[in-house]
């Protein structure tokens, strides 16, 4: 909680509940595409493409809740006029093509 506070991170994060982790693959293993690729066919409740490009996010965002069912919520986030901003889609061939538009350079 204290990390979390000291980053402004929500109250309900789900990392604050132990169910969420952010991964960036630093050591040049896979790339961050790549394992958002790879997780994203897994049971999950939330997974987000944190910022990046449309090739590589600068992070992956999962998430998996302990009780209760998993929504396998696909999500973006990107910055607009200086605004982060989230859009969430259910269908991977949502989120790909949604991607490719906005994170264009």
């Amino acid at each position: 909680k204290e990390l979390n506070t000291k980053i402004g991170g929500s109250n309900t994060s789900q990392h604050v509940k132990g169910e969420a982790i952010d991964i960036d693959d630093t050591l040049g293993g896979l790339t961050n595409s790549e394992i958002f690729y790879f997780a994203v066919n897994l049971d999950f409740d939330q997974i987000i493409w944190e910022f990046g490009n449309e090739t590589d996010p600068n992070w992956v965002h999962i998430s998996r809740k302990y009780k209760g069912t998993q929504r396998n919520k696909i999500t973006i986030s990107y910055k607009k006029l200086d605004k982060t901003k989230y859009r969430s889609f259910y269908r991977l061939e949502d989120f790909n093509k949604f991607k490719i538009e906005i994170l264009q350079p």
